[in-house]
């Protein structure tokens, strides 16, 4: 970890970009992006067209640290290069944003209204490769699809546990115990995980990141914002439009923004680098006001 990256996420004066769709999300962003999924024959083919997206949105003059503190890549992105250099490098040293890499493996099946992470075995593989590629910190996600304690308690302990394997490798993680946004008892299930993460939080020796979903209450989660364990809060998008997004974010003081669907809205493959660029500006200026309320 460099001091110069955890300095910029600190001080958290913009947002983090989510640029981490994996094989099962990809055709649909593709698809919001105007490429059909008859435009490639094979996932070879598919991950070159997103790596090609990834690609324009990094190198655009918008997406710059100066609104952008970071971005969260998927393993194939890291493991890339934008104009011969690796991505999570040319993100840091080209575009002044900090790199963060998706290692969870997908979700279990539901159980006690939550679904956890699957098994990570390659992570001692894959963690010291990603840090020997400039990575600063990752990301793994788990969902909480009702206020059921028991579930709850399992999801925050499963996230503890992965976060102190990947800052024993000397990177930040990020925990995200996503919340569905169209459950009824929501606001329920946020009282009980801000209940449980502050519980798990006293016992850690070093600072993590949290990524949740936007609540109902605004500064339903001030105390983990304020937290000396947490690095920086921010918040998904979850599904919400960029507009109710952005007004739930700016209700929320001390969190930023990390929006996937969110930020990509009104990209198309076949804009030109002009109108790509002003979409894409618009958009970072959107979310990057919200993210500084």
């Amino acid at each position: 970890m460099t001091q110069a990256m955890a300095d910029k996420i600190r001080a958290g004066q913009g947002f983090i970009a989510a640029l981490d769709q994996s094989g099962g999300s990809t055709p649909k962003a593709l698809k919001l992006y105007g490429i059909e999924e008859d435009a490639y024959a094979n996932d070879a083919e598919m991950f070159d067209l997103i790596h090609a997206m990834r690609s324009r949105i990094i190198k655009s003059p918008a997406f710059a640290g100066s609104k952008v503190i970071g971005a969260i890549l998927f393993e194939m992105t890291m493991d890339r290069d934008i104009d011969g250099t690796p991505t999570a490098q040319y993100l840091w040293e080209e575009r002044g944003v900090v790199p963060f890499l998706k290692i969870d493996k997908g979700l279990e099946n539901t159980a006690n209204d939550v679904q956890l992470m699957k098994p990570m075995p390659d992570l001692p593989t894959l963690l010291p490769r990603a840090r020997k590629l400039s990575v600063f910190g990752t990301k793994m996600r788990s969902v909480i699809h009702g206020a059921n304690r028991e579930g709850i308690a399992e999801i925050v302990a499963q996230q503890i546990e992965v976060g102190k394997q990947v800052l024993s490798y000397g990177l930040v993680p990020i925990l995200e115990p996503e919340i569905t946004i169209s459950i009824p008892d929501k606001a329920e299930a946020e009282a009980i995980l801000l209940d449980e993460l502050l519980k798990a939080l006293d016992g850690l020796e070093t600072e993590v990141m949290l990524k949740l979903t936007l609540p109902e209450t605004p500064g339903q989660y001030q105390a983990l914002v304020d937290h000396p364990k947490v690095m920086l809060v921010v918040a998904l998008s979850g599904g919400y439009s960029r507009d109710e997004a952005n007004a739930r974010l700016a209700q929320n003081h001390g969190i930023v923004a990390s929006f996937s669907r969110a930020l990509t809205e009104g990209l198309s493959a076949d804009q030109s680098d002009a109108e790509f660029d002003a979409t894409l500006a618009a958009t970072i200026d959107s979310i990057y006001q919200a993210s500084i309320a």
